[in-house]
């Protein structure tokens, strides 16, 4: 099969040939519809968070089961799914309690002494995510899919795979937000603007949208926001609490900044919740002034929308059908693997919301 290969550091993805095993017992071989380009996998390029190479990158896509493992009777052949980073195992501590998201994913893998899922002439690619979509097709464990029997097409439901979820996630399950409360969104590419949608799902009275791009702030206000404030021209701490008269009861950063993440607290109201869904770069520290938990202002991360992929994606399926959900607008561009690198420059540019692979 045809994938974009990481090998090295800050240096373009490859596009080459990559063979990949049969499904194990419990594996299924999902041929690739979509996948969205996110700003994840930009990190890892970045070197901003490490990673063995040779690699293949990617992780929000959807398509169609190809074959099945003799173990597995979830999905077959002809079946259209969602892949998820948060594949569970079912059986650990966290799993048995419910919150399937922080698996500890033992044995969702192959052992060294297998043949690896993807490999060139003899020697392991390695896989990101447990997923690896920017490719034609992915070997994963069956846990990392969900069966979606509505007919929508791949690039919606491959945002649906990652960007979508974690955003809406962040509002609907992380922070729980209120109806009627004020909230305040930093960052609004994919994952903000769908922050943005699950708070205006959620029922809050006030959503403040924060960016630099004014095609970004434009954006928002179809997406859900009230309000909106160019984070260029400074001071926003302050323009939040003169538009709130004295803070948000929930915040959101969607960038992964120091900055940003420091910001999204200072501009919480006393009692109010900041939510970290960005990925601050390895090594960065947080300063945070101590008094200000005095007023049981809070501070928290969210992995992946604290979510349940396999009832949370297919509810917002439902509400993606019923008009509640905004994903089309998301699609920026629709490029072929071969544009990968171009994908990533255009998210550098700020230009986009989405790009996404079509296969």
């Amino acid at each position: 099969m045809k994938a974009a290969v990481m090998r090295e550091v800050n240096q373009p993805l490859e596009i080459e040939e990559v063979d990949v095993a049969s499904p194990g017992p419990r594996e299924v071989l999902v041929r690739t519809g979509a996948s969205g380009v996110c700003h994840s996998d930009l990190h890892f390029m970045e070197g901003l968070y490490s990673t063995p190479t040779p690699i293949i990158l990617g992780h929000e896509a959807a398509g169609t089961i190809e074959s099945v493992g003799e173990l597995v009777d979830y999905v077959k052949p002809g079946d259209r799914v969602i892949t998820c980073l948060s594949v569970f195992c079912g059986t650990c501590e966290r799993c048995t309690e419910g919150r399937t998201v922080l698996c500890s994913r033992t044995g969702l893998t192959r052992n060294p002494n297998e043949t690896p899922r993807l490999s060139q002439n003899g020697q392991e690619v390695m896989q990101f995510a447990n997923l690896s979509s920017y490719a034609e097709q992915m070997l994963v464990h069956e846990n990392a899919v969900v069966k979606i029997e509505r007919d929508v097409p791949f690039e919606q439901l491959a945002l649906i795979g990652c960007g979508a979820t974690t955003g809406l996630g962040a509002a609907l399950n992380t922070a729980a937000v209120r109806p009627g409360s004020t909230v305040a969104v930093i960052g609004c590419g994919g994952v903000g603007l769908n922050a943005i949608q699950g708070a205006a799902l959620a029922g809050a009275l006030r959503i403040i949208a924060i960016d630099a791009v004014e095609t970004k702030l434009t954006l928002a206000q179809e997406f859900g926001a009230t309000e909106v404030i160019d984070a260029s021209g400074g001071d926003v701490v302050r323009k939040v609490r003169d538009l709130t008269n004295g803070g948000v009861d929930y915040s959101f950063e969607a960038i992964g900044k120091k900055e940003t993440a420091e910001q999204s607290f200072h501009m919480l109201r006393a009692g109010g919740t900041a939510t970290i869904i960005g990925m601050i770069p390895q090594g960065t520290k947080i300063e945070l002034d101590g008094p200000s938990f005095l007023r049981e202002r809070r501070i928290q991360g969210s992995s992946m929308g604290s979510n349940h992929f396999r009832t949370d994606m297919p509810q917002y399926v439902e509400f993606y059908l019923q008009g509640r959900l905004k994903l089309d607008e998301l699609v920026s561009r629709r490029l072929g693997l071969e544009d990968i690198n171009d994908a990533f420059e255009y998210m550098k540019e700020g230009s986009v919301a989405r790009s996404v692979i079509t296969f």
